[in-house]
């Protein structure tokens, strides 16, 4: 009988189901940008693509992903508002895109909008060359 009232009750022993994170300080300051940019980028995903081209279609989420991304480096790095621990929980939990960010810390990629645009050519030496400032689609820099 008690094993039968444990098992649909609940047990006081059992494990919490439930997937809590804990948040870092200053994450409270953050999350209403963060949230809108999410209702944002879903309502992006589900709009209509009538009569548009496939990657015209992914315009809208790549400058949403990239106003994240943004954001969030540029309280860190820019205005340094965010502490570290705060920083690397957003791009632990994908709110940032840590490669496009490690881009934009070097000079001449400030302004990049995504990371499939950087040119990538292999030197004679079988080295890796990336050129400075790539050319986005459609001519757009999204900073």
């Amino acid at each position: 009988s008690s094993l039968y009232f444990s098992c649909f009750v609940g047990d006081s022993n059992a494990k919490d189901k439930t997937n809590r994170v804990k948040y870092p300080e200053g994450w409270e300051l953050i999350e209403p940008t963060l949230r809108e940019l999410e209702t944002k980028m879903r309502e992006a995903e589900n709009d209509e693509n009538d009569g548009k081209r496939k990657c015209e279609a992914l315009w809208p989420i790549f400058r949403i992903a990239h106003q994240k991304s943004y954001y969030i480096y540029d309280l860190y790095y820019r205005r340094e508002e965010i502490s570290k621990e705060l920083y690397e929980f957003c791009l632990e939990q994908g709110y940032a895109d840590r490669n496009i960010i490690a881009k934009w810390k070097k000079p001449g990629y400030e302004r990049l909008c995504c990371l499939r645009d950087v040119p990538v050519e292999i030197n004679l030496s079988s080295h890796l060359a990336l050129q400075e400032l790539p050319k986005c689609y459609n001519g757009f820099l999204f900073v």
